[in-house]
């Protein structure tokens, strides 16, 4: 029996020599490694409703890898966030979770078998400052600003393929980033009477029908002359959105900016006019005369806080220009609009939306009283949102006893942008958007 134990020793050995060979050889220990072309990486920006975040980096492998051979802890991520505008650029610094990671194509899409590229998806929430692509100079310009991220991302564990192994990648060259919806929009200036207005503006397919425009004036944050903040500093991007499109059957999207506030009155700030005023007519003019199939039977206008305010102006001064208006958060104050100007407004279809913790513009104050007396004097097509608060309806972000996430109370035009503003209308639930997309001259 021992002579026969000692006889099967060492073929058992070598079996289990070759089975840790094996191991290590499909593990990597002892793959050969392959030099690839140097890395790079893209970033991908998505606008959230709290704002514009960087949700991706889609990172240049250098080589074709097997679809299974990234995962979540292949690769740590670390941002560095900078504003120019700033005396110290620099905001933060700190490392991002991945919290999904996949190869894929050269588009972020993901590979069938083998792909070039490695897509990490990370962390985002409303508190997750890391994750923010623009930034908010409130003690300088007042403005919402792009900031200027710079990525590392530095491989941890070993990207096996057939060919061998890719270890030790350090990926700090940027080569570019997508803005989802952002980038669907084209951008122009326009000057009147001396006064410079620039816009961002989304064009639907041709399909040899008229097309109605929707106009949205952007709040305070987003003052400036770089356009796209007019559509990213919070979710206005989302009028292009395929669900907010449908209900139009395609629709023009206007974004104007004023280089300061729309509250820039001639005496003083929000005192019931604006020194953009003009201009920005002329510029909705200008841009419907300048595309055929903009139907002028269906323009429809809206804004926030002080975007609200200046379609408030818009409202009173031009009121058989548009078909609809929606103010939200509207800080044109109640008390600056006579019972003549109420009476201008009352046949004009408005749906007013605000919430009742906004303690930036008090609606008792200016939406609340507003409706109330476009209601007294008969208007038959004027309808009033009021909130109870702003919270995060998609059920991702909590608060920490699991209540849902609340925001500003301000931000009420975060209803607006997701079309969950909805009132019974002849004993329909009917959203804010479908009973837009119904108003005609």
């Amino acid at each position: 029996m021992v002579t026969k134990k000692k006889k099967w020793a060492k073929p058992l050995m070598l079996l289990g020599s070759a089975a840790v060979m094996s191991l290590m050889l499909n593990t990597g220990v002892f793959a050969k490694e392959i030099k690839t072309q140097p890395p790079s990486y893209q970033t991908v920006t998505e606008i959230e409703d709290w704002g514009a975040v960087i949700t991706k980096v889609i990172v240049d492998l250098g080589k074709p890898v097997p679809v299974n051979s990234v995962t979540n802890e292949t690769f740590n991520v670390h941002v560095e966030r900078y504003d120019s505008r700033l005396a110290n650029p620099f905001l933060q610094e700190g490392n991002r979770k991945v919290k999904n990671a996949y190869v894929s194509d050269k588009h972020g899409n993901p590979a069938k078998k083998m792909g070039k590229y490695a897509v990490l998806e990370m962390e985002i929430s409303p508190s997750l400052s890391l994750s923010s692509a623009i930034n908010y100079d409130w003690a300088g310009t007042g403005f919402n600003d792009w900031t200027d991220n710079k990525y590392t991302i530095t491989q941890q564990k070993n990207i096996i393929t057939n060919a061998g192994s890719i270890s030790g990648l350090v990926v700090d060259t940027f080569t570019g980033g997508v803005r989802e919806l952002v980038d669907e929009f084209t951008t122009g200036t326009a000057t009147y009477d001396n006064v410079t207005l620039s816009y961002a503006d989304y064009s639907p397919a041709k399909d040899n029908a008229k097309n109605p425009l929707v106009i949205w004036l952007h709040g305070a944050g987003e003052g400036g002359t770089d356009p796209t903040m007019a559509i990213a500093g919070n979710k206005a991007a989302n009028f292009a959105s395929e669900e907010i499109q449908a209900y139009f059957d395609g629709a023009y999207v206007l974004a104007p900016q004023t280089p300061g506030f729309w509250m820039e009155g001639f005496t003083g700030f929000g005192d019931g006019t604006s020194k953009y005023q003009k201009a920005l007519m002329a510029l909705i003019d200008d841009y419907v005369s300048q595309n055929k199939d903009i139907d002028p039977s269906r323009i429809y206008i809206g804004g926030d806080s002080n975007g609200g305010y200046m379609t408030m102006l818009m409202v009173r001064d031009y009121p058989e220009y548009f078909a609809a208006a929606f103010p939200t958060c509207e800080a044109l104050k109640d008390t600056l609009i006579t019972d003549e100007e109420i009476q201008k407004m009352k046949n004009l279809p408005i749906w007013f939306i605000t919430a009742k913790t906004d303690m930036v513009v008090n609606p008792d104050q200016y939406t609340v009283p507003t409706y109330n007396r476009l209601i007294e004097a008969g208007a038959k097509d004027v309808h009033l949102s009021l909130f109870e608060n702003v919270i995060d309806t998609s059920g991702l972000y909590k608060n920490s006893d699991g209540t849902p996430y609340e925001y500003n109370g301000h931000w009420s035009w975060i209803y607006v942008y997701n079309n969950e503003v909805t009132n019974t209308l002849n004993g329909k639930t009917t959203t804010l958007m479908e009973w837009l997309a119904k108003q005609s001259l």
